[in-house]
């Protein structure tokens, strides 16, 4: 069985610690492991491969968190534009034998009871074998608007419900038959690629047309304007809920998709005040509130029920309950052209990390980190020069037609405009300083004319 680990998503629910280019699924919130990775460890008991649906970015991330367990996926699906779930899916099915079954899952979930979920997951497997479309249905802790719900009679599907009011909610959950969606599948890759063709014939003749134009191999780059065409729409509305062929398992194993900061406070340890423990946290008569800061130290005062979250760049302060409309900011700092939305002070590349330690208008200071083996593109810069220091390791500059070593404590000087590259090609991280100047310092401003990660 093949794990389709889908990495799409923002997390913008989850602002200021979740960002475009460092969604919540790799941010390491339990135990200094991910949500990415505690999928991978929890689904590697079962299935005996992975494969990886991403966007170019986020692949870089989840091949560095893959190396930190100790193992790898077998293939990746690099999307240049997200068209929801049914695409993303079509194309990993494509990539596959059609016998083969899959187990579809989020990256971004978290499921606490391991026993029971291996328990409804090899049901699954059975019942996918029986050439099923199987989903699996979260058994309702309380009456949750956030969700969809799916109507159950036993394991057949009576009806898919889109998210209800308070009150439809609460009448789900009383009748004992009705599901929260968990967005989780298993079936043969052929079945679910017939049923796609026959109820949502145009994704999946796009997405065809999309696999077939892609290179070949491991890593599998779908090209921008094929993908673009596919019609966007997610596996429920495309296929689920109109295929003959589906079956839910209930499923009650400890599962949350962290959809907010309201669930992330039920899933942290809490002090005997009911707030979050955190080491940077000092209080005073505080009660029941989330607190979250990596580098600052937090004091609170006689305040109860609310959420603090200190990301460096941004702090965010809510009161408890309150915290679905955090997603509500994110689009308001997208309006005002902010970039707070997309990353974060620390920026994961696939060469390395950068730290923005001061922007300022005219110039802005980095601590740049590139790992061992690895080199930043071949590029140059039209509106600013920059000042390389070495702190430590060694580095190897190219500038123009000129290739030199600078050690600790040496420093050098880029005129805008000129070509140039800095390498790693030792066997330890290579830290170093840049001191950017001139009239714009945004990240747009890198022309690349050669790059190993095959990044415009």
């Amino acid at each position: 069985m093949t794990n389709i680990i889908l990495c799409g998503g923002n997390g913008t629910r989850l602002w200021p610690i979740s960002r475009t280019l460092m969604p919540k699924q790799f941010v390491k919130l339990f135990d200094d492991k991910s949500l990415f990775q505690l999928t991978v460890e929890r689904n590697n008991v079962v299935c005996d491969s992975m494969l990886v649906v991403s966007n170019a970015e986020q692949y870089f991330l989840a091949l560095d968190q893959l190396e930190e367990m100790g193992c790898e996926s077998n293939k990746y699906i690099l999307e240049p534009v997200g068209r929801n779930t049914a695409p993303a899916i079509a194309l990993a099915c494509m990539s596959l034998p059609a016998e083969k079954i899959v187990f579809v899952t989020p990256s971004d979930h978290l499921i606490k009871d391991h026993d029971p979920y291996i328990k409804v997951l090899l049901r699954g497997k059975e019942l996918a074998k029986q050439d099923h479309l199987v989903t699996f249905g979260i058994t309702p802790a309380y009456a949750e608007t956030g969700f969809g719900y799916i109507e159950a009679n036993g394991e057949d599907v009576k009806a898919f419900h889109e998210k209800p009011d308070l009150e439809t909610a609460a009448k789900y959950v009383r009748a004992g038959n009705y599901y929260w969606n968990s967005g989780m599948f298993c079936f043969k890759a052929g079945v679910f690629l017939d049923e796609l063709k026959k109820y949502s014939s145009e994704i999946y003749n796009m997405s065809k047309i999309a696999f077939d134009n892609a290179n070949n191999g491991d890593i599998l780059r779908i090209k921008h304007n094929d993908m673009a065409a596919i019609p966007e729409d997610s596996i429920d509305y495309a296929v689920m809920e109109k295929s003959k062929k589906v079956k839910v398992i209930s499923s009650d194993i400890g599962w949350s998709d962290l959809g907010s900061f309201d669930a992330l406070y039920e899933e942290l340890p809490q002090d005997t005040n009911g707030n979050t423990i955190n080491q940077n946290h000092v209080s005073i008569g505080s009660k029941n509130n989330l607190v979250l800061s990596d580098d600052r130290q937090i004091v609170t005062i006689d305040i109860d029920n609310l959420i603090i979250v200190d990301a460096g760049d941004a702090v965010l302060i809510s009161q408890r309950g309150s915290s679905q409309k955090v997603k509500n900011i994110v689009q308001k700092l997208k309006e005002q052209n902010s970039q707070l939305h997309n990353i974060h002070i620390t920026a994961y590349r696939p060469w390395g990390t950068y730290t923005v330690l001061e922007d300022k208008p005219g110039y802005k200071i980095k601590r740049i980190v590139v790992k061992p083996g690895k080199q930043l593109s071949l590029q140059k810069h039209h509106h600013r020069n920059e000042h390389w220091i070495v702190i430590s390791g060694i580095a190897t500059i190219t500038i123009g037609e000129d290739t030199r070593q600078l050690m600790q404590n040496e420093s050098t000087f880029i005129k805008m405009g000129e070509i140039h590259r800095l390498s790693n090609k030792t066997q330890i991280p290579l830290v170093l300083i840049e001191a950017q100047v001139g009239d714009y310092t945004g990240e747009d401003d890198i022309v690349r004319i050669e790059d190993d990660f095959k990044r415009k």
